[in-house]
């Protein structure tokens, strides 16, 4: 491991936290509070717009670290309709590819079933790669304003049902890598009912 490589690690073991992590059956689901695009992952999800313009939020930060490449490769796709994911390259992150995940926005209807959609587009695109480890933001809880309670709820009984159903998946680790502290309080919620339930 080259010195840059030790640094980085470092970096990361201290800028981030493990809130919380369950097993279920041969898998792990995981939540950590910090920088998504320091994750070293298979694959990291990048809560994204239908036309895959990158310019704020996670979005921008990707394409800051990871480099123009990601959007270059985002235009050659085009246009992705919410509750669906596309996959491109990760530049230069730690990650493998990315998965632009397109979420709802509040407001225009049916929001629930399309996040749920986008979170399950991003699962099957994951294991359809032979990918073991995927890291996911709060999709759609930030400028697309939907409730950071709801979203929490959506994606940890998204990514449960998930395993529960598909025990053949090559995913081994499903993370949820929030930024905020109210974000990471709802999504230790829901990890608390992963305990009560099974």
């Amino acid at each position: 491991m080259s010195p840059s490589q030790r640094i980085r690690i470092l970096r990361e073991e201290r800028d981030m936290k493990v809130i919380s992590e369950k097993k279920v059956n041969t898998k792990i689901l995981r939540l950590v509070q910090g920088d998504i695009t320091e994750r070293d992952v298979d694959a990291l999800v990048n809560a994204a717009n239908s036309y895959l313009q990158h310019g704020g939020g996670v979005a921008g930060a990707i394409v800051r670290k990871g480099g123009v490449i990601i959007q270059k490769e985002s235009d050659r796709i085009g246009f992705v309709p919410v509750g669906n994911a596309a996959i491109t390259g990760a530049g230069k992150l730690a990650a493998r590819y990315v998965i632009h995940a397109v979420g709802p926005r509040m407001g225009e209807g049916d929001e629930d079933n399309k996040l749920k959609s986008a979170v399950l587009s991003s699962l099957v695109l994951t294991s359809g790669k032979g990918m073991k480890s995927i890291s996911m933001p709060a999709i759609s809880s930030g400028i697309f304003g939907f409730p950071k309670n709801r979203c929490a709820e959506i994606l940890v009984t998204t990514a449960l049902r998930y395993i529960n159903e598909n025990p053949g998946t090559h995913i081994e680790l499903i993370e949820f890598c929030v930024y905020d502290d109210l974000t990471t309080e709802y999504f230790r919620t829901e990890f608390e009912k992963l305990s009560s339930e099974r």
